[in-house]
């Protein structure tokens, strides 16, 4: 199968990007063999973000940053734009591979349980973990999810949480949710993200990563021969009042150039959005496709309000993968306004 796959590890202050480009390049050449054996875009994005998950270096999975009660609690989400279909967890403490989960629960979206009844779209906490056990996943005690690394910051931070609330919400948070996007040259395409949530986060908080329209968002409009998808990283509640992935989706979908689409959506949709209007700082992050089905072309686009932002990327036609550092330009202030780059591809 021939196809595109592009990952990141999520939107922030990048101080050691190497410790990202392994896992980036990584997990694109996983994602790309896959397509490769005969899967699915579906089986390519899964793979992708389950090798981001194993990395204690991202937010997600093992070694996602712990809430205020020092426990992990993983938010992840998919969506097939073949299909339609969506799948989310949250809360998650004990499931090695929360998009695992969410794949599972997206696929099952298509046939009703016993008695005739709706399948779930989300699970939280014991339930999805319950489920999760079901259906052959694996689990691991909760404990096994904290890495070192993310002990260390949660132990530094909260024992001096008056004197660096505002440094770490601004400066010192780790990188946020991570996601990847792909698309096959028949033009499905899927889009899915995974993240441990905010650092200090409320016990049970739920982020953008499990929410429907905000975390990511996948279309294939065979009508017009166009697939879209994205996935977001960022300040989650602002990404969840906007629906940012869905309208980053829908503006793509039928734009004429997707860059001046990009800068649009996060003018009108995000930055100026009446839903946060109070904020002066709004930090997010995007990793969208958009593509051609009939002539074959297709473009990857990335954006983001924050300091920095690491991307991977790689086609079936592709030797070994690329991957981009992206920085803001020192003349934005951080929060304020989008840096949006992209990379043109073809796969026919």
């Amino acid at each position: 199968m021939t196809g595109f796959v592009a990952v990141h590890t999520g939107a922030g202050n990048f101080l050691d990007e190497t410790l990202y480009e392994h896992v980036c390049r990584e997990a694109c050449n996983q994602a790309v063999n896959v397509l490769y054996a005969g899967g699915t875009a579906l089986d390519a994005c899964e793979r992708a973000i389950v090798l981001l998950e194993n990395s204690t270096a991202t937010n997600a999975g093992i070694g996602s940053n712990l809430n205020w009660d020092r426990r992990v609690e993983c938010d992840a989400c998919i969506m097939d734009g073949a299909s339609l279909q969506f799948g989310a967890c949250t809360n998650v403490t004990d499931v090695k591979n929360p998009i695992s989960l969410a794949r599972h629960l997206c696929e099952r979206q298509s046939k009703l349980l016993s008695f005739g009844r709706i399948p779930p779209m989300v699970l939280v906490g014991q339930g999805a973990s319950a489920y999760a056990r079901e259906v052959g996943l694996q689990l691991v005690p909760a404990e096994h999810m904290i890495s070192v690394n993310a002990a260390k910051k949660y132990d530094h931070y909260r024992s001096q949480i008056m004197q660096y609330e505002e440094m770490n919400r601004a400066k010192l948070s780790p990188l946020d949710t991570v996601g990847a996007v792909c698309v096959d040259a028949e033009g499905s395409i899927v889009a899915g993200c995974s993240s441990g949530g905010l650092m200090l986060k409320l016990s049970g908080r739920v982020g953008q990563a499990a929410t429907y329209g905000a975390g990511c968002w996948a279309l294939m409009d065979e009508s017009t021969s166009m697939s879209a998808a994205s996935c977001t990283t960022g300040n989650g509640e602002y990404l969840m009042k906007t629906l940012f992935a869905k309208e980053l989706v829908d503006d793509l979908i039928s734009c004429n150039c997707p860059i001046t689409s990009q800068h649009l959506t996060y003018k009108k949709k995000l930055l100026e959005s009446p839903f946060l209007s109070k904020q002066k700082a709004i930090h997010a992050g995007s990793l969208s496709i958009i593509y051609n089905t009939a002539s074959g072309d297709g473009d990857l686009l990335w954006a983001h309000t924050t300091n920095s932002m690491c991307i991977g990327f790689m086609s079936t036609k592709q030797k070994k993968p690329k991957f981009v550092l992206s920085k803001l330009p020192q003349n934005l202030t951080c929060g304020t306004k989008p840096v949006i780059n992209g990379h043109h591809f073809k796969l026919i």
